[in-house]
């Protein structure tokens, strides 16, 4: 959802990037015999060999982070409102000595620091990789635990490395985790760009269920992001996905290299600012971050297998459209070898995985249609090995939790369970 707020300007000069940026912050049966023997890695082995940045936060309490991976910013921040100022050193950013960085925003000003509206109220910490790291594509990943509180807004987002010759926006901003204190069980990602920036950005929100608070425990969002596609993930639910389609004709800034950013701000035309009820010190705690040249959106083709170790099958190898995509055994047949494409789509002799009529209901079928580049036919593959229909939030599923041949595939609420999980080969 877009977020009512201007840009939030980067805090370095030219030494640093010299420019001034943003936070601103969708029946006829094969014949059975022996299963294919995969042949390639699955997705989640090709990630754990292609990490190409991480930090684990290990080390003494109280040390600071990095300098080889991370420089710190400082000073104020006039274009959103916030209040805090960004210190320099570990002093509002150290290793907690339990292997996490607390980013921690304080009510005080010990070096009497001046901010936009006069004596600043509040210290804060803002982190980025500016110099030392960027990537361009792959996938991108913190596990973090939010501070709670009106007025707290944390976020863990990216810029492109280009911010000090093009200017913000046309350097884009990719924010993969933003919250806002008042929205204790929700978080945003965001793009932002040339015409659609600001409270203009393309994204959504994904909340907890139950009410639950994200300050209550560690969570990881992610992204996974290809050539002309981002797609935003929650614990490995799959939230929302973007692509060059979204945009209305705008350009798509985000096929070049980005950098990473850490920070918590407090208080902001967003987020409000703090009032009686919030309390300090807070902190954003940071279990790691990671980077990997691994999308989980994989290319080449190759069976999908799921439940019972049976393999998605279009029926009667028939490649008309409305033809039936259903579990059946293995046997290495052209209407077994899809192709998991990074725009988005699955296909199998010619023609892509489809949700019928375009539906998002529970038990909505798929099957087989002519490519068309709609919702019905865009699917992420995240690390957790469900298969998702972002347009539906749903993800792909086997009918009445069954593993017998000619069991119907159809789109059912995310769960987690056994009939839900997909091993993608390459």
């Amino acid at each position: 959802m877009d977020s009512p707020r201007s840009p939030r300007r980067l805090l370095w000069t030219l030494a640093s990037l010299l420019a001034f940026a943003s936070l601103s912050t969708g029946l006829a049966q094969g014949a059975s015999s022996a299963p294919a023997e995969p042949s390639t890695r699955t997705v989640a082995e090709a990630r754990a060999a292609a990490v190409t940045f991480s930090d684990e936060f290990d080390g003494p309490a109280g040390s600071a982070v990095d300098g080889s991976k991370w420089q710190i910013e400082t000073g104020d921040n006039v274009n959103n409102h916030e209040r805090q100022y960004y210190t320099a050193g570990n002093r509002n950013a150290a290793l907690d000595g339990q292997g996490h960085l607390a980013i921690t925003a304080r009510r005080e000003n010990p070096g009497n620091y001046q901010c936009w509206y006069g004596r600043c109220e509040y210290t804060s910490a803002r982190l980025n990789t500016s110099g030392r790291f960027t990537t361009t594509y792959g996938r991108v990943e913190a596990r973090m635990k939010i501070p709670r509180g009106q007025g707290m807004w944390p976020a863990f987002w990216m810029l492109g490395n280009d911010i000090g010759q093009v200017g913000w926006p046309n350097s884009g901003e990719i924010d993969v985790m933003e919250n806002v204190g008042f929205e204790p069980s929700t978080v945003h990602g965001t793009l932002h760009g040339p015409g659609y920036s600001g409270s203009g950005g393309i994204g959504a929100g994904y909340s907890l269920p139950g009410g639950q608070a994200f300050a209550d425990a560690f969570h990881t969002f992610a992204v996974d992001w290809s050539p002309n596609a981002i797609t935003w993930s929650v614990d490995g639910t799959v939230y929302q996905r973007r692509t060059p389609a979204d945009l209305g004709g705008r350009q798509w800034v985000f096929d070049k290299p980005f950098f990473v950013i850490l920070n918590l701000a407090v208080g902001g035309y967003w987020p409000g600012d703090p009032d009686g009820n919030t309390a300090f010190p807070q902190q954003l705690l940071v279990d790691y971050v990671r980077v990997s040249t691994d999308t989980a959106q994989p290319g080449g083709s190759g069976p999908v297998t799921g439940l019972g170790g049976k393999c998605v099958d279009v029926a009667g190898a028939n490649s008309a459209n409305g033809t039936a995509v259903q579990l059946y055994d293995c046997n290495g047949t052209a209407a077994q070898q899809w192709t998991v494409g990074s725009d988005g789509t699955i296909r199998a002799l010619g023609k892509c995985l489809d949700v019928a009529s375009g539906g998002t209901a529970d038990g909505t079928p798929v099957q087989l249609w002519d490519c068309n580049g709609s919702g019905a036919q865009q699917w992420a593959v995240p690390a957790a090995r469900d298969i998702v229909n972002p347009q539906a939030n749903k993800c792909l599923d086997a009918a009445g939790n069954s593993s017998a041949n000619g069991t119907r595939l159809q789109i059912w609420t995310c769960t987690g369970a056994a009939n839900q999980k997909w091993t993608v080969t390459r």
